[in-house]
């Protein structure tokens, strides 16, 4: 028998957050869901996100916005409840989270 694993989402947030955190909730062969708790954090300057597997992401709490390498360096601001697909290999950057209260997300990352 298989065990089932339960949890919150919005439960077991460290109160000081130094760096973002990832945690695995579920990964498979194909499949990685995890969350993402950002308090004020963004990706290095100068630093890309080129990931060799797609990925999915909800925003369910918080404010993001997120820079894409492309033409025309486009972005997309975030609100609770917004979602985006990102293409694996295509360049992006968190460029802020709301630093006043946590943006938690939900990302699922696959191979295709």
């Amino acid at each position: 028998m298989k065990t089932i694993k339960t949890g919150n989402i919005f439960s077991d947030i460290p109160d000081n957050l130094p760096d973002e955190l990832f945690e695995v909730l579920l990964e498979t062969g194909n499949l990685k869901i995890e969350r993402i708790v950002s308090k004020g954090h963004s990706t290095e300057k100068g630093k890309w996100y080129d990931q060799d597997t797609d990925e999915w992401v909800v925003l369910l709490r918080g404010n993001a916005r997120i820079l894409f390498d492309d033409s025309e360096k486009s972005f997309i601001d975030m609100k609770p409840g917004d979602y985006l697909h990102i293409p694996m290999h295509h360049r992006h950057r968190v460029e802020w989270t709301n630093p006043d209260t946590e943006t938690i997300w939900l990302a699922c990352k696959f191979h295709q």
